[in-house]
């Protein structure tokens, strides 16, 4: 009877909008290496390409083990994906589509290789090893630019025949509101994402109604970032506490109805929001779906914040990974 080959070193890879980190891992997901760059918005997809495995080199230079000694590569993708066949369909960050990215790097590598949506690596991150291990019903939200969800249950991604779900930025939670980027309106994206409460909280402060903002930052949006909203309410902008509280309310309005559909034992928050801001999310998502939600869900039900930070993806992807490769 053949023996299954054992396997010393997992790769995961995130490839968020603007950065990029391979890391490798051994057999018991203790980091061996890492390489971590940025990506850059005027490069097309041949050039981003090279700069991943440039980067996969780098982490396994750091970590001293050869490409032959991996036994699969996880990557983390932003935007809609065929996950059979490894395809990044449309990345708008990166300015990619029909990208074979599983292809290119089963080729270049000579190991398996799993793609998944990028909030997905982190959720499964967080479930095999942070903040909801042992959950029998994982649910994990990141508010950023956009508003990212994933689902892990008894153990498995929840996913749809070729692509990742759970798109809860995209949940409609008024019948007629701002035209959101998916082209329909109204949607959670539009009034809880970093870039709604950045849109927001520009104009408070060209109002004159947040000083320490318009010092910091102007009204220029790609400058108003999450650590610079957290910097504002601590020098003493109310009004954009305000704005991110109710924000963070209307996630945690919208994370009630996703609790009445799967009863989850815990919901993890992550994301650049949350990280800044840990606090104000988790107090007004707790209140939100402990008052909107169905009494028997919230029994019991935690509300945590993710505690991988920016291992999550890569711990995930590099999981997700194994466990393909194992089967």
């Amino acid at each position: 009877m053949a023996t299954k080959k054992k396997y010393e070193y997992w790769m995961g890879f995130d490839l968020g909008g603007t950065k990029m980190m391979a890391t490798v891992f051994d057999a018991k997901f203790k980091i061996k290496g890492f390489h971590r760059t940025k990506t850059k918005g005027h490069e097309g997809a041949k050039e981003v390409l090279a700069r991943m495995l440039e980067t996969i080199e780098e982490a396994l230079g750091q970590a001293r083990i050869q490409a032959s000694e991996l036994g699969a590569i996880g990557v983390g993708c932003p935007g809609p994906l065929d996950l059979d066949r490894g395809i990044i369909l449309h990345a708008p960050n990166l300015g990619w589509r029909n990208v074979h990215l599983k292809d290119t790097l089963e080729r270049v590598f000579h190991c398996p290789t799993t793609i998944a949506n990028d909030v997905d690596v982190g959720t499964f991150g967080e479930y095999r090893f942070g903040a909801a291990q042992g959950a029998r019903c994982a649910l994990g939200v990141f508010p950023g630019t956009g508003i990212g969800g994933a689902c892990v249950y008894e153990g498995h991604l929840l996913r749809g025949t070729i692509g990742s779900c759970m798109e809860i930025g995209h949940i409609k939670i008024q019948a007629e509101g701002r035209l959101c980027g998916c082209g329909q309106r109204g949607c959670l994206e539009t009034t809880a994402s970093r870039l709604a409460i950045s849109a927001d909280a520009a104009a408070a402060a060209y109002r004159g109604e947040a000083p320490h903002l318009l010092k910091l930052a102007g009204t220029d949006l790609r400058q108003i970032k999450s650590g610079v909203l957290a910097r504002a309410i601590d020098e003493g902008d109310k009004v954009v506490e305000v704005i991110v509280r109710n924000a963070a309310h209307q996630l945690g309005a919208a994370m009630a109805g996703v609790v009445n559909l799967l009863a989850p034992d815990v919901v993890v928050l992550g994301g650049g929001l949350v990280e800044a801001m840990p606090e104000i999310y988790l107090q007004e998502v707790r209140s939100a779906v402990q008052s909107l939600s169905m009494k028997p869900f919230v029994k019991g039900l935690k509300v945590v914040a993710a505690r991988l930070g920016d291992n999550a993806g890569v711990m995930g992807a590099a999981a997700l990974a194994a466990e393909a490769a194992v089967k």
